[in-house]
């Protein structure tokens, strides 16, 4: 468990330089995970780019997911004030319908 090349302990600490994990040893003499001359850094470069681009990215989602919730929420809101300022029309309309209704049978009456 302690020995060089194993998981826990790389022989190289350079994680551009490391093998990447496969089922199965390329090589006998080397443990699996040790660095190897002709390995090529390629493949580890290009993998560890798309993380970095997926990390980059993950705010960006978050941030577009809140403006998502926010919009949501401010709709909603205006959605309530509409009805509340319908209600309050309607209400006011109901009563200029009773003044007029009783006018016309005061004027009536006369």
């Amino acid at each position: 468990m302690t020995a060089n090349g194993t998981i826990d302990r790389p022989l190289t600490h350079d994680p551009l330089k490391q093998a990447l994990m496969s089922p199965h040893a390329t090589t006998s003499e080397q443990p699996h995970g040790a660095a190897t001359a002709d390995f090529i850094t390629a493949g580890a470069n290009t993998s560890r780019q798309n993380r970095t681009r997926e990390m980059q990215l993950i705010p960006e989602a978050l941030a577009r997911a809140h403006m998502d919730d926010r919009m949501r929420e401010a709709d909603g809101e205006r959605l309530a004030l509409r009805l509340v300022a319908a209600r309050r029309m309607q209400r006011r309309a109901e009563r200029v319908s009773l003044r007029a209704r009783r006018a016309l049978a005061m004027a009536v009456m006369h």
